[in-house]
């Protein structure tokens, strides 16, 4: 009976140490640092965006989503109309699921951007632009009520070069 359970222990020893070193090389593959963009970050893109077009004149939506694809921050100014938030949203969405300006890739390759359009919530319409930290692509904004995308777009691109140091330096 003594020699069955040292056996036993011996065996237990043996598979547990194979089973840590194996859930260690199963943890590195499985577990993945990404990095996301914040809150706090995330509405000030977008207040700093409403305010960028406001300041000219123009109401909009701005929305912010994260590298999933999800809301994370939606503003509308007081007079933009209410569908501008669902635009703005598509439009942010397109942009992240293309890694680049929404106008860019309708420039480049219209194809994709019209086949694109035929996704639920993507508007592949210019005015949605990608954001990205250090390589990684973290989130997107769109925005929408302008008299034209390309304004839209350039209230976005102010937005974000007024918090150029807290997204390129994020570690």
């Amino acid at each position: 009976m003594i020699r069955s359970m040292k056996f036993t222990i011996s065996g237990l020893a043996l598979a547990t140490a194979l089973t840590a070193a194996t859930a260690h090389d199963a943890q590195a593959e499985d577990v993945l640092n990404v990095k996301a963009i914040g809150t706090a970050l995330a509405r000030d893109i977008a207040d700093k965006t409403v305010t960028a077009c406001s300041d000219k004149g123009y109401s909009v939506s701005a929305v912010v989503v994260d590298r999933g694809g999800n809301d994370i921050a939606v503003l509308r100014h007081q007079f933009a109309a209410v569908q501008t938030i669902t635009i703005a949203g598509g439009k942010a969405r397109g942009a992240l699921m293309a890694g680049t300006p929404t106008a860019a890739l309708r420039e480049s390759r219209p194809e994709l951007a019209a086949n694109l359009n035929l996704l639920a919530d993507i508007k592949m319409m210019d005015g949605g632009l990608p954001i990205s930290a250090g390589g990684m692509r973290i989130g997107a904004v769109g925005v929408s009520g302008a008299p034209g995308g390309d304004i839209d777009e350039s209230c976005a691109q102010e937005a974000l070069d007024a918090v150029f140091d807290r997204i390129e330096f994020a570690q």
